[in-house]
């Protein structure tokens, strides 16, 4: 009898640990974190609103001095709370407070190895990271696998954009962010080899809608992406060792104690938690000091219409001219202007572009050893002495900002660069716009002087490429609740031409109105703008668009959601001090009759821009009611903007 009863208690007491598990809520109750071991295995799930939202889905790491993925125990757990207050400018919200709960769960593997998994849960928004004390002596490991998973419903359907093909694109410089997206795809479609990029949405049936991405990634990690669906699980992948022409680990080299990059995962009923969300820069801090307060604002850009041809002294003079007609705070100017106009004669320019009251940004390419891009300036960029030696005549010539160009991949090599570029560059005053790259993970709050990337199939696409003109409304449907959604996003729109090309008269035909690309304006967000007008723009764009350019901000105090689904329409409003904006784009083959609710607006008069059923624009003033609500009617491919 004793016997069965000490077995009967030995298995009670492995049951119970079997079942072991740690919990946490959101601050309002509704979303909640399981945590639990099952045979040896660790695990999470999520439920919002108590709706399933993550089935069962794997945690764990493999290192080369331990496996934590199997044989695990949950040792303990603790719970905590944590708020911050922080005020940033060149994000979507100018004033952040942050609450949320806190879980930390310590795990041990099979060789007694501790690790920890730290999560933050606050109202619609998950961030966790792992968290690897030093083991005995050993002060250093190799994060070599990761096995975070997604085990969404079934009923679930996607918004993916594929990875890039390693050392594939112009001159073997891809990944660069710079694919497609399918809308509402089924999971089991979704078998890309490379996988797929973040941010990464999902709508999980009638339950709400998932936002997957990660932040915090400096230049003590790999930066990731989503593993393509197998096996009913997404996971996060590691790059491909083919990045940056084979070099590098795909995995990454830390010390301990050390951590990840922090996963999130932002959850809603709707699209709003989804667009609002400031979880990238909630988790994360500063990393160095501004050396100087940097100036947000507009940009004009000869290249994006222009190219390669417009490199030469007079056609830079005619876009500084434009910049200063349209109040534009800058010029970008692009490749092979090392070449083609020179050191001497930039200064020059610069000379020229100060007196009309306009600052210049100058175009490098990142590359010396990645990969074939040969654009110049070359191998100014990637070794420490030579970009101290460049940004020394850079600030001494005046140059406020670089537009650093090709970079391709996501392994740690790479992200060191980003991280050196950046932190160099604000040692002498100068800003930075990254192109050719890798979504930002949190870096407008990590690095002051980081002012925006591309990581999209970006404006330039629209030159190059029939398909993409075809899918611009698509596209930018698109972007509020996916790219934009974590990141500044450096477009590079605004294209007012009806030909994207220098003659203006035939070729590359638009297909977007002028009220679609004046929406844009406001639904991308970046706080340093280049945008693609045309110096003829200022005689055969109707005023009103110009007075609407010249006045229209790139910072915001507030951005909501107003309505939309992605891929087929898109309404936000944002705030610039007192001034509100409410813009929308129909990517619908049909015109799109919707009805407003504008509390912001109530009461007031403002002034609409549209466009009509033969696609010409037109500027009006409207009573917004005293109830806030209001109907308006979106061309097919077509645009409007309210502004108070």
């Amino acid at each position: 009898m004793k016997i069965f009863s000490l077995i009967w208690c030995m298995f009670l007491t492995t049951l119970m640990v079997a079942q072991e598990k740690a919990s946490i809520n959101s601050p309002d109750g509704k979303l909640e974190v399981t945590v639990e071991v099952e045979n040896g295995k660790p695990f999470y799930s999520v439920i919002y609103n108590k709706k399933a939202i993550l089935g069962k889905s794997p945690l764990g790491l493999v290192t080369n001095e331990g496996d934590f993925t199997s044989e695990m125990k949950l040792l303990k757990s603790s719970n905590g709370t944590t708020s911050s207050e922080y005020s940033m400018e060149k994000i979507k919200q100018s004033q952040v407070s942050y609450k949320a709960n806190t879980l930390t769960v310590f795990f041990a593997n099979a060789k007694e190895q501790e690790i920890a998994i730290y999560f933050q849960v606050s109202n619609n928004d998950i961030a966790f990271r792992y968290q690897l004390p030093k083991w005995g002596d050993t002060r250093a490991c190799v994060v070599e696998k990761e096995l975070t998973g997604y085990n969404f419903p079934a009923e679930s359907t996607s918004f993916l954009s594929p990875m890039m093909q390693s050392m594939g694109g112009f001159a073997r410089t891809a990944p660069s962010y710079e694919s497609g997206y399918s809308a509402d795809a089924q999971l089991e479609s979704n078998t890309s080899e490379t996988g797929y990029v973040f941010p990464s949405l999902f709508k999980i049936g009638e339950n709400g809608w998932v936002l997957l991405s990660e932040t915090g990634v400096s230049s003590l990690y790999t930066a990731s992406h989503l593993s393509s669906f197998k096996d009913g699980i997404y996971s996060v992948a590691y790059p491909d060792p083919a990045q940056n022409n084979g070099f590098g680990s795909t995995g990454a080299q830390i010390g301990l104690p050390g951590h990840t990059p922090w996963r999130t995962i932002t959850v809603g009923e709707t699209l709003k938690p989804i667009v609002e969300t400031t979880i990238p820069y909630d988790v994360v801090d500063q990393l160095y000091e501004p050396s100087q307060d940097y100036k947000y604002g507009k940009g004009s850009w000869s290249w994006i219409v222009w190219q390669d041809n417009s490199m030469n002294y007079e056609d830079q003079i005619k876009y500084i001219d434009l910049a200063g007609a349209m109040d534009f705070e800058y010029i970008l100017i692009d490749a092979w202007w090392d070449e083609r106009i020179g050191y001497e004669k930039m200064e020059e320019l610069i000379d020229y572009a100060e007196s009309k009251g306009v600052d210049v940004f100058l175009w490098y390419n990142s590359n010396g050893v990645a990969n074939d891009a040969f654009m110049t300036p070359l191998n100014k960029m990637n070794t420490s002495i030579a970009r101290k030696k460049e940004m020394k005549w850079l600030k001494k010539a005046g140059v406020k900002g670089l537009k650093v160009d090709f970079f391709g991949g996501d392994k740690q090599e790479t992200m060191k660069l980003y991280e050196n570029i950046l932190s160099d560059a604000n040692d002498y005053g100068l800003m930075v716009i990254f192109h050719g790259a890798t979504l930002p993970r949190g870096w407008e709050k990590m690095y002051p002087n980081f002012v925006g990337s591309e990581a999209v199939l970006a404006s330039e696409m629209l030159i190059f490429s029939q398909d993409v003109r075809n899918k611009e409304a698509f596209y930018a449907s698109m972007h509020p609740f996916s790219r934009n959604a974590v990141a500044s996003m450096e477009f590079g729109g605004i294209l007012l031409n009806k030909y994207l090309n220098k003659g203006n008269k035939e070729g590359q035909e638009r297909l977007t109105t002028d009220a679609f690309q004046l929406a844009t304006g406001v639904l991308f967000q970046n706080p340093v703008q280049m945008f693609a007008l045309t110096p003829n723009n200022l005689e055969d764009v109707p005023e009103f668009e110009l007075d609407f350019l010249k006045e229209l901000p790139t910072t915001w105090d507030e951005t909501v959601f107003i309505d939309g689904y992605p891929g087929k329409f898109a309404v936000l409003a944002r705030r610039h001090d007192e001034t509100w904006y409410v813009a929308g784009v129909n990517a619908e083959k049909s015109v799109k009759k919707i009805k407003l609710q504008l509390p912001m607006l109530a009461g007031k008069t403002v002034n609409l821009f549209s466009d009509d059923k033969k696609k010409e624009s037109f500027s009006k003033e409207i009573k917004i009611p005293s109830s806030g609500k209001i109907s308006v009617e979106i061309q097919p491919k077509g645009g409007f903007v309210i502004k108070n």
